[in-house]
Parts: C-alpha cells; sequence; structure tokens
C-alpha cells in the first residue's frame, strides 16, 4: 500500500486496518488500473462504476467484485426495460460528454477526474473502504455491512494522491 493510500485510511477518526484481497479481487484491480472512472450506480446493495474502457466495475458491500463489459453488466442488473434504457441513455451520455454532462436521473458522474493508478481495501468493524488512488483525484468508497449503505464522498482532494 502506498503513503496516499494509508494516509486516505486514516483521513478521518476512525481506525482503519488494511485488509487482504483475495486472487480474484487481485485480478480485477490490475484490470482496472489505468481506467478513468466516469460515473457510477447504487443498486442492490452493489456499486457499478463506468470505467472509461466500456466495462462495468461491481463492487459489492464486503468489498468482493466482478468486472465486465458494459452491455453484459447493463443486462445483468434487475431493473425494468424503460429503467435498462434510460440508464443506457446516460452511459452514452456521460461517455460523450464526461462527467460535467447534464441530464442525470440513474447514473452519478464522478465528483472528481480519476485515472486509477493503484486500489488500496481496509475494514473497520463491519465497514469497508476502498481507495483508488487516481490522478489528478482520488475517490474513497465506503460501504456499511450492517446498514447496507454505500457511500462515494465527493470531497476528495487531490492532495491525497
Amino acid at each position: 500500500m502506498s503513503e496516499a493510500g494509508a494516509a486516505m485510511s486514516n483521513e478521518r477518526t476512525d481506525q482503519w486496518s488494511a485488509k487482504e484481497t483475495d486472487t480474484h479481487q487481485d485480478h480485477v484491480i490490475a484490470h482496472v488500473i489505468g481506467t478513468s472512472v466516469l460515473g457510477y450506480l447504487v443498486l442492490d446493495e452493489a456499486l457499478h462504476i463506468l470505467l472509461d474502457i466500456g466495462f462495468i466495475w461491481t463492487i459489492y458491500l464486503d468489498g468482493q467484485m466482478v468486472l465486465l463489459p458494459q452491455a453484459a453488466a447493463l443486462k445483468e442488473l434487475e431493473i425494468d426495460t424503460e429503467t435498462r434504457s434510460e440508464l443506457g441513455r446516460e452511459v452514452e451520455l456521460v461517455e460523450r460528454d464526461g462527467r460535467h454532462a447534464q441530464g442525470f436521473e440513474r447514473l452519478t458522474p464522478a465528483p472528481v477526474d480519476c485515472l486509477i493508478t493503484e486500489v488500496s481495501f481496509f475494514a473497520s468493524d463491519e465497514r469497508r473502504r476502498l481507495v483508488l488512488v487516481g490522478e489528478p483525484s482520488s475517490l474513497v468508497i465506503e460501504t456499511s455491512l450492517n446498514t447496507g449503505e454505500i457511500k462515494v464522498p465527493a470531497d476528495i482532494e487531490s492532495t491525497h494522491c
């Protein structure tokens, strides 16, 4: 873990401990290094991150993850046809116009520009934290196994990189 990942794990008063990733997580993480986060969707206790390579990175509450081509990932979502169509339009919009595009109802554009250079995983009791160290800015994903909550704070500064 880099100094940036360690610093972000302790940025609040909470104490986070580094958590080992398994072989599958390591494989997925290797594929997302060098990609940019375009936006995300929280659905069914999972975070679905749209990457600039035409893939969606799904992260579950416990930190388990899967990386699927965009079309396959959207097809697997348990949503109605109209919602899937609207989400598809929003994905096209953010891919075309970037995170500053307007008119999103389902997809949340990335709060910062984040070209992923490293991913670190932490735990604190029933909570999990993934730190996406990026350029020029980083993102932190926090989940709670107890409440099912998933947060992607928008106040991460580039000084943490």
